[in-house]
């Protein structure tokens, strides 16, 4: 006796089933921690804390490590102007 061919509602469910299941097991893994992030980057920092790891260490062909192209006022790394002819900061 032939299996009967999924059709309809069957068919449906299977591939409902398939997609529940890629959803389910993507979420965990992908979803959670673009949401909430917090736990993620404390576990990181916890680890490289731990084992004493620095970024430049283990930065790919000895590069440097990413710095902010524009140097921007208010962001982490920014440095004052060195250059003779700039402007002086304003004191506020």
């Amino acid at each position: 006796m032939a299996a009967k061919p999924l059709k309809g509602w069957r068919f449906a469910v299977l591939v409902g089933g398939m997609v529940g299941a890629l959803g389910a097991a993507c979420y965990p893994i992908i979803i959670a921690p673009m949401q909430n992030p917090e736990p993620w980057q404390k576990i990181s920092h916890d680890i490289r804390q731990k084992h004493n790891i620095k970024p430049e260490d283990i930065q790919p062909g000895h590069m440097k490590v990413w710095t902010d192209p524009f140097d921007r006022e208010g962001k982490p790394g920014h440095k004052a102007p060195t250059h003779p002819d700039s402007p002086p900061k304003p004191t506020a």
